[in-house]
């Protein structure tokens, strides 16, 4: 194969980039505004189904109880067919039951719903970052990882007043605006999913896209990368479920996900208890902001983690920050204060999230990897069940959020110091490698 210089190699990395990152940045986009709605949903929601702030909690979630249960199935599964195949199933069962949400009555037709939502999209954020490690090296992966799951916050910048905006103004047929919200916002990932199957392309020498020549090149970079990273382990499914590694990086991601989801889930409700005067599209609006912060934070963050080329202090530092400014929200009555808490807090958790999934890769073979991802994602992802339901459960007897913020924010002080004290050994220059803790 002839050489390739460095800027072709570049050229080469930025066409990949653009052929797959923008199409799955957008279904990230569509899947976390099919589970992050019920936030905005709750605002009229809860109201006319009677639902406490227990129920409202739990039924946020239960989610994550699915999600848990059929994550590493789903994987395995991914593996059997394909990211192609796969993924365009989940799509389309997700975007059938977020629009069955909009029909329900009351409070036990949600939690099923809700429940089957978590099945059926259980799968898909691990597959899609074992589905890049097939297309890009470990020195890009922080960076890549970051473009993508930027897609969490940009949902909310999107979802927040879009959703609101369709709960004050779309009444058709008299039927209430946050039915109408679950519904339309339900249909794109059935649409997407049919494109996903004839868009998405499984592996490198399948790309129609590539010259021959840049797929030998790309083939044979992939290769090299993998044989660089010495203290690569294989495991196989029950192994990797009871890896200590695995396992220890299971526990900080649900910690996380306390922190993150159950900020993410409730700050509509935070905002409107701050000002009764707002209106649901003010609160949309203003629930943005904080997401437009974090999306800048979490790709500048990750930039610099995959310049240094480090993943610890990099996972480390932004759990520090958010747990900081989430115990001081907690403490806090005036709105543009504790929005501006909020803003930090959320920009550490999400510039948390793309170095942090840079960590598994180095210690785990690409052959393992869905699973050991689909392991610590399922683990972590039951932390988006104890955060919401955790700030329902206190709201609910104290009419505060200020002790369930405090909490989460010891939780994250946890995973700070975990992180930070997690041994990492270089045996090569130019790679990180993760150790047992």
């Amino acid at each position: 194969m002839q050489a390739i210089d460095e800027v072709r190699e570049k050229a080469i990395v930025r066409k990949i980039t653009w052929r797959i990152i923008p199409f799955v940045f957008l279904l990230y986009i569509i899947s976390y505004l099919d589970r992050a709605n019920i936030g905005y949903a709750a605002l009229q929601m809860n109201a006319e189904l009677a639902l406490t702030s227990e129920a409202f909690g739990f039924i946020s979630g239960i989610f994550f109880i699915g999600y848990f249960l059929f994550e590493v199935p789903s994987n395995v599964m991914l593996n059997k067919y394909g990211a192609r195949v796969w993924i365009a199933r989940i799509l389309v069962s997700w975007g059938v039951l977020a629009t069955l949400s909009a029909f329900v009555q009351n409070a036990t037709q949600l939690y099923i719903l809700r429940f089957l939502l978590g099945v059926a999209e259980a799968g898909f954020f691990p597959g899609i970052i074992v589905y890049l490690t097939y297309w890009f090296r470990s020195k890009e992966l922080a960076t890549t990882v970051a473009l993508f799951t930027a897609a969490i916050p940009v949902s909310y910048i999107i979802g927040a007043p879009m959703s609101t905006w369709i709960m004050d103004n779309i009444h058709w047929l008299d039927w209430s605006g946050w039915r109408w919200m679950l519904f339309l916002e339900g249909l794109p990932a059935v649409i997407f999913g049919v494109v996903c199957f004839f868009r998405l392309t499984d592996k490198p020498q399948d790309a129609r896209f590539l010259t021959q020549e840049e797929k030998d090149w790309l083939l044979a970079e992939l290769e090299r990368d993998r044989k660089s990273r010495k203290n690569v382990k294989h495991l196989g499914v029950f192994e990797a479920m009871k890896n200590r590694k695995v396992l220890y990086l299971s526990f900080i991601y649900f910690v996380y996900q306390c922190g993150s989801l159950g900020v993410g889930y409730w700050m509509p409700q935070i905002i409107k208890g701050l000002s009764g005067s707002l209106t649901h599209t003010q609160i949309g609006l203003i629930a943005m902001l904080p997401y437009i912060l974090a999306t800048a934070a979490m790709v500048v963050w990750s930039r610099r983690s995959d310049r240094l080329n480090e993943r610890k202090l990099h996972s480390a530092i932004p759990l520090g920050v958010a747990a900081a400014a989430l115990m001081a929200a907690g403490y806090t009555q005036n709105m543009v204060l504790a929005v501006g808490l909020i803003s930090v807090a959320l920009s550490g958790l999400y510039a948390f999230k793309s170095p942090f999934w840079a960590l598994p890769t180095l210690f785990l073979s690409r052959s393992t990897a869905a699973v050991s991802i689909a392991v610590i994602n399922s683990i972590g992802n039951l932390g988006g069940f104890a955060g919401p339901y955790m700030i329902g459960v206190v709201k609910g007897t104290s009419s505060s959020a200020t002790g369930a913020l405090a909490f989460l924010s010891a939780l994250l002080v946890i995973a700070f110091l975990m992180t930070l004290f997690m041994r990492v050994q270089y045996d090569q220059p130019e790679v990180a490698k993760a150790v047992p803790a």
